[in-house]
């Protein structure tokens, strides 16, 4: 098994990342089913491969949502603590999504970095015909967004805002 390698030591310039646990993310995806549901419960969770799936099946449990789709949208080269990033967001398999024609859609993310892959897949999914398209994320990190509106008024819904690279569990590369 390939295993990633470590993360690279704090220096002035990057802050240490912040490594989430399990509970976290069931706080963190609490927080945003208790906000998705004052604009109303969505007909379809749509989740980011790799990392958006697991927020997205978490919320559509909290939601009580069965329609849960994926699409394969990604900027990082590889996996690891401040990994090299694509120019542009790469797609594969959107017919994945299927008809999404007149749904009221939840796009779902584990985080927004620059803000690119969230802005390119909600673009990718309001070409489909949904009646509305709303997105959430359980954070983003205002270190690398580049996005020109503020990640609050982009990003419907945000479970925290942080200021450095993010670990979830799901990742391996916690420390012991």
């Amino acid at each position: 098994m390939a295993t990633s390698p470590p993360p690279p030591a704090p220096n002035a310039d990057r802050p240490a990342p912040l490594y989430l646990t399990w509970d976290d993310i069931g706080a963190a995806t609490q927080a945003l089913a208790e906000l998705v549901t004052v604009g109303g419960i969505p007909q379809a969770v749509v989740g980011i491969v790799r990392g958006g799936m697991i927020p997205a099946v978490w919320l559509s449990h909290r939601l009580g949502i069965r329609d849960v789709r994926t699409v394969e949208v990604t900027r990082t080269t590889v996996d690891g603590i401040n990994a090299a990033k694509t120019l542009l967001p790469i797609v594969r398999n959107p017919a994945s999504l299927g008809d999404l024609t007149d749904l009221d859609v939840l796009l779902v993310d584990d985080i927004a970095g620059s803000g690119a892959t969230l802005a390119h897949t909600a673009d990718l999914l309001r070409a489909l015909g949904p009646a509305r398209v709303r997105t959430a994320v359980l954070t983003v990190n205002r270190a690398n967004w580049t996005q020109e509106a503020d990640p609050d008024r982009a990003i419907d819904h945000i479970a925290s805002l942080n200021d450095t690279w993010i670990v979830f569990p799901w990742e391996g590369q916690h420390e012991h």
